[in-house]
């Protein structure tokens, strides 16, 4: 295995949780050699059984190599080569272990245990191979810190981040430069079309200027007024731009909910856009993610007709200690978990019996003196009755027609369980999906490897997908003093 003389290529240890949450990781060092220990070759059999997304990582895994080792005609010792079955992407070898690790670790380090056997491992290449580099690659913040702690390097799995740093993600909206009309005004075209101006200008140098992002320019001084349009077309010369709907005004209130700020504004007219397909909405807890999301699904399904269902569906990941088994349909099982749309839905429901009957006094010049809990009864069973709650469980196989397929807590997918997901639409179908970064629950998930940070990042500028980051709690005066110091 070793080759005299030569330093550049570094070999990289495994750890199994790596394959178990990439199983094509193998395939994404390059022109570095990759080594297998026994040991992570022993956890991947023991978590071979099973129908979870973990589950069936360790299997295809140990597909991969087994596909690596029966195509291999030399020696396994010597190294199998990756170029092959990568498609170019990998000319490093791989390597499985054939021989004992007789390198001794402390006797705080029990050997029994399989993260400190791999250790030793580690231990045993970096001593026996001192010519090469030989690094830890472990999703397991604490197998990094003990090897490092031996003198071993170490270091995460960097391959599945989409950005390093998340405050560079884009957030589906930018401010405009307050001379943007000077500079870019220069042979502009303006027309009217479907209660919208439209505004063709000189294309902005700004390269992340992508199609269905908003811009806008605040109003200034000497009452100038706020301008929000959206990218409807970019090129390289020319950009068009359409003014939008104003949903913070109650004469569009969405079934009876008004945009309280301009992000939220910006939000509801990608979801209440019958061209948008594709959703993505980020935000703290008290932005109002769940709250527009669900008064536009309302409105599209219930009150026009243009969705025949809500499907509703969420990662169903303890915040605490597990509750347990629960009984009941898929429907019933699910039910706890989804309190925060019961909560909207009473919400939604109040909204819309309050703008009925403000809508009859209007007409009949007083107000009914019905009892309005009966009303707002049968509107909250009415929405609830046209609501699905799915468990991500089943998704495999199904086909979604003409839903309003909503995705909550999807920060704690990974992207392999998002891409599953999002192809489960079919003709007419929204997919929606909303999350907060900073309320990641599934192991070894990070702001970076999120699937829905990923989402986010490969569906910018799509012609049918936006994306919004909603900065401003609307929640309550205490819930965003929370938020800020707590």
């Amino acid at each position: 295995m070793e080759r005299a003389g030569v330093s550049g290529p570094k070999i990289f240890v495994i750890d199994t949780n790596v394959f178990m949450h990439d199983p094509t990781s193998i395939y994404r060092f390059e022109e570095h050699d990759v080594f297998v220990p026994m040991m992570t070759l022993e956890e991947l059999d023991a978590h071979k059984k099973g129908s979870s997304e973990v589950e069936r990582n360790a299997r295809q895994t140990s597909r991969i190599i087994d596909e690596l080792v029966s195509g291999c005609e030399c020696d396994i010792k010597d190294g199998i080569g990756l170029t092959k079955l990568s498609g170019g992407l990998a000319t490093g070898r791989l390597f499985l272990q054939t021989d004992a690790a007789d390198s001794e670790l402390p006797a705080s380090l029990p050997t029994a245990k399989a993260d400190n056997q791999i250790i030793a491992v580690v231990k045993h290449l970096s001593e026996k191979f001192t010519k090469h580099q030989v690094i830890l690659v472990s999703k397991d913040i604490n197998m990094r810190i003990k090897a490092r702690a031996l003198g071993l390097q170490s270091q995460d799995y960097f391959n599945d981040k989409v950005l390093e740093d998340t405050d560079l993600l884009y957030a589906g909206f930018t401010e405009l430069q307050p001379d943007f009309w000077d500079t870019h005004g220069k042979n502009m075209k303006s027309w009217k079309e479907k209660d919208r101006t439209w505004y063709q200008v000189q294309c902005p140098p700004r390269a992340s200027m992508f199609v269905n992002e908003f811009v806008y320019l605040e109003a200034r001084g000497g009452g100038g007024k706020a301008f929000y349009a959206i990218v409807r077309k970019r090129d390289d010369k020319k950009a068009t731009l359409s003014t939008i709907v104003d949903y913070g005004h109650a004469k569009n209130a969405v079934s009876g909910i008004v945009a309280r700020n301009r992000e939220q504004n910006f939000a509801l007219n990608l979801l209440m856009d019958p061209e948008i397909d594709f959703v993505t909405l980020l935000g703290q807890a008290g932005t109002g993610k769940t709250l527009i999301t669900l008064a536009a699904a309302v409105a599209q399904a219930v009150e026009a007709g243009r969705y025949s269902e809500i499907i509703v569906t969420r990662v169903t990941v303890p915040v605490g200690e597990d509750i347990g088994f629960l009984p009941g349909s898929e429907e019933e099982k699910m039910t706890p978990w989804m309190g925060a749309f019961d909560d909207n839905i009473e919400v939604i429901a109040g909204c819309l019996v309050r703008s009925e009957q403000r809508s009859v006094a209007e007409q009949h010049g007083k107000v009914k003196t019905d009892d309005k809990t009966y009303p707002l009864n049968v509107k909250k069973e009415l929405i609830r009755s046209r609501i699905k709650i799915k468990s991500l469980n089943f998704m495999r196989g199904r086909t979604f027609l003409n839903k309003f397929l909503i995705i909550d807590e999807s920060q704690n997918l990974t992207p392999k369980q998002m891409k599953t997901l999002i192809t489960r639409a079919g003709p007419g179908t929204k997919v929606v999906c909303l999350g907060n970064l900073g309320q990641i629950d599934t192991p070894y998930l990070t702001e970076g490897s999120s699937g829905l940070t990923y989402v986010v990042d490969r569906f910018k500028g799509w012609a049918h997908g936006g994306h919004i980051t909603l900065q401003r709690g609307e929640r309550s005066r205490l819930a965003d003093y929370a938020g800020d110091v707590l």
